[in-house]
């Protein structure tokens, strides 16, 4: 880094809020920010109001994670597959089929819960379709990133700002879910989400994406699929990244399946009360998504990613020993912000590190190691809330992601040593001998 950079990094630190939001100069992320954020609010209201009306008609926690297993198996699944298709074509219009295939689904769902015809076994093979459409939506969004802002430099912060939309939607629409589902039932929730992909697909189309989104490749797909597998295997930065972040899924974010219980029989509220928990959640990612909007590089973030796997799994123990409303939203924001501060630093670090001809294949195992694992883990969370109780469980998985923490911390110096020279090419950090030079001559 020269040493204008490092006087503008100093600017930054002093205050430079709009820097922050760098990312919004390009019109295409403008486009998908505006889209976007509508969209989410609706998903996230689905997603509480699915957990409510499994607990509503069945009152298991075995079944609530089982519908999660559903969700989420077909994208551990497909996913490999999905990346290598979105390293073949265009990424845009794999983006505009998702999300038309999301809302066929949820106003499925909403037409099935109005007119009273739901049952499990309807919600199990929708929610098994929200899977397949995952597997290739999210490598899909996350690789179209890098085409949403032209300068490779402000792709940090595109990351960081799309967490901070997530958050903002994980914050209103489990809270609006809440409200609406006491008020009435939850087909209007599944209603409203499907509605709201209208936004996000018209944002898409509105887009100007250069024709080099849809290369023409000659290898076979499944030449593809193992040459991705082995950039992942082989790459221990990524390679690293991705299995704390599997034990993370499987271990500490099946939480969630659980946060209708906490709320029935520990907390004793209704479903007002599942809003609260998963809202003070949202807030908890909120503030570490903003936090990370303000940083300018990728630097410093390696660190964080042991420091947030820690903090989420204090935040899971100590929410497993409360009895108390307020004290458990307290803790949740601290899980929140642990699983936020971890999920958004890695997916930052993989972005910069990787290959732009892998991306699609590199995304697609971030993929399966953030949502592939999870159905396992639901499941898991189901079967041992049904055997020691959902405190229980919630403390083992706590202890579960400190223990991965420590183990990334292990292994942080030796990641630094092969991560720096990709940083030194892109400019993030400086070249080992201007760094000495400079050394010398102070």
């Amino acid at each position: 880094m020269t040493e204008k950079a490092e006087d503008q990094e100093r600017v930054s630190a002093a205050g430079d809020f709009s820097h922050a939001w760098r990312a919004l100069r390009h019109r295409n992320f403008r486009l998908f920010f505006g889209g976007q954020s509508i969209s989410l609010i609706g998903t996230w209201m689905t997603r509480v109001a699915t957990s409510w009306l499994v607990y509503r008609l069945t009152k298991s926690s075995l079944l609530l994670g089982t519908v999660g297993f559903a969700g989420q198996i077909p994208t551990f699944l497909f996913a490999p597959l999905a990346g290598v298709i979105v390293d073949r074509i265009d990424r845009r219009k794999v983006l505009v089929w998702t999300q038309a295939l999301a809302m066929i689904q949820s106003l499925a769902l909403a037409w099935l819960t109005l007119t009273h015809r739901i049952n499990i076994a309807e919600i199990l093979v929708l929610s098994s379709m929200q899977g397949i459409i995952n597997a290739f939506d999210m490598p899909g969004r996350q690789s179209f990133m890098v085409k949403m802002v032209e300068d490779r430099a402000d792709l940090s912060n595109a990351i960081a700002i799309n967490s901070s939309m997530v958050n903002v939607a994980r914050l209103i629409g489990p809270s609006l879910a809440g409200l609406l589902i006491a008020a009435t039932n939850e087909g209007w929730c599944f209603l409203v989400d499907g509605v709201s992909y209208v936004a996000v697909i018209a944002s898409l189309l509105m887009m100007r994406v250069a024709a080099t989104d849809e290369p023409h490749v000659r290898t076979s797909m499944l030449a593809q699929l193992r040459e991705g597998w082995n950039y992942v295997a082989g790459f221990a930065p990524i390679r690293t990244i991705l299995l704390l972040f599997a034990l993370l899924s499987l271990m500490g974010w099946p939480f969630m399946v659980l946060m209708p219980i906490f709320a029935a029989q520990v907390l004793h509220g209704g479903p007002h009360t599942l809003g609260f928990l998963m809202g003070a959640v949202g807030v908890g990612s909120l503030v570490s998504a903003l936090s990370l909007v303000m940083r300018r590089s990728v630097r410093g973030l390696g660190k964080m990613i042991p420091i947030a796997a820690t903090a989420f799994g204090v935040g899971l123990i100590c929410f497993g020993l409360s009895t108390n409303l307020w004290l458990s939203m307290l803790l949740l924001l601290v899980a929140g912000f642990g699983m936020m501060q971890g999920l958004t630093a890695s997916n930052t670090i993989i972005q910069t590190l990787v290959e732009e001809k892998m991306r699609g294949r590199v995304m697609s195992y971030y993929t399966m190691a953030f949502v592939g694992m999870a159905p396992f883990g639901s499941l898991l969370a189901g079967a041992l809330a049904h055997a020691i109780g959902a405190a229980r469980t919630v403390i083992v998985s706590g202890a579960a992601c400190i223990l991965g923490g420590l183990w990334f911390w292990s292994r942080l110096p030796k990641l630094r040593k092969q991560m720096r020279p990709i940083y030194e090419r892109l400019g993030i950090v400086p070249q080992a001998s201007l760094a000495v030079e400079e050394g010398a001559q102070n």
